[in-house]
């Protein structure tokens, strides 16, 4: 089963994609659209483009999987960033008939400055790859959550109560 991981943002979102068997997450693209730019319908046909090209047609025979970062306060509550989230997950999940889940993303975009620190990179250069490396962050966590082989720090627990799914 694949997964697509979402790093939702004020002003880019990043993608990554992931394999559950395989265990190997690979951050994808970064779009800039503001999340706010025409009411959020901007970046929900973007996003649905997106992931129309690297997860193909929604079927009951594949049933890949969106997860969507949840921005959590560093005590574990939600604040309005997440019940954002959580909000454009419903629209996402309605628009393209795919299961989302919300996971932990806390210091997720730490953990892709961190990655870049020794790259050699400009400052420009890591800001366009940020938000990806912060989604393939997120499903990284989210498969060691579920026990799967791509590893975890432990960060969180997954939130598969996903947008009308019973996953």
């Amino acid at each position: 089963m694949r997964y697509l991981a979402i790093d939702l943002g004020d002003k880019r979102t990043g993608l990554a994609l992931g394999d559950r068997e395989t265990g190997l997450v690979s951050p994808l693209e970064v779009i800039e659209c503001p999340i706010a730019a025409d009411g959020g319908k901007l970046l929900l046909d973007r996003l649905a483009s997106a992931i129309q090209i690297h997860l193909g047609e929604a079927t009951g025979s594949r049933a890949d999987t969106l997860v969507i970062g949840l921005p959590l306060n560093m005590d574990g509550s939600e604040g309005p960033q997440a019940k954002k989230a959580r909000a454009f997950g419903e629209l996402l999940a309605q628009r393209t008939a795919r299961t989302v889940v919300y996971h932990d993303e806390r210091l997720t975009s730490v953990e892709a400055d961190w990655s870049m620190s020794q790259s050699g990179m400009t400052r420009g250069q890591k800001k366009q790859k940020r938000d990806a490396l912060a989604a393939a962050a997120i499903l990284r966590d989210y498969f060691g959550a579920l026990g799967g082989s791509a590893g975890s720090d432990g960060r969180g627990e997954s939130d598969s109560s996903g947008a009308g799914t019973d996953s």
